[in-house]
């Protein structure tokens, strides 16, 4: 269905002001997730990213929480940690701390 010119004129493209792709509570907590299933399967950091084609460094970062990996990039994760994607979803999200909670390991 298409929009009206009046609608479209209305509708601002790209991100909200003032918004931000990266967050580190969700970035933190996926990476220990990632992590944890990593090591669960006895798979270094360096033999998951062969296995993914992605760079040794990129996998690290992940786990740290510094960088917050694509859709892509999580379904790559997913295939080589044996898992299905929503596993490494439900499991960062169990893994998150509320609101006003510190973010990390206790």
């Amino acid at each position: 269905m298409a929009c009206s010119k009046k609608v479209e004129d209305q509708l601002s493209k790209g991100r909200p002001f003032g918004s931000r792709s990266f967050e580190p509570r969700s970035a933190t907590a996926f990476g220990e997730v990632v992590r944890a299933l990593r090591l669960e399967a006895g798979v270094s950091q360096e033999d998951l990213a062969h296995r993914l084609n992605l760079e040794r460094a990129h996998v690290g970062r992940i786990e740290r929480g510094e960088n917050q990996p694509t859709l892509w990039v999580i379904l790559k994760l997913a295939e080589g940690l044996g898992v299905m994607p929503g596993v490494l979803m439900d499991r960062t999200v169990a893994q998150m701390p509320g609101p006003g909670e510190p973010s990390g390991p206790g």
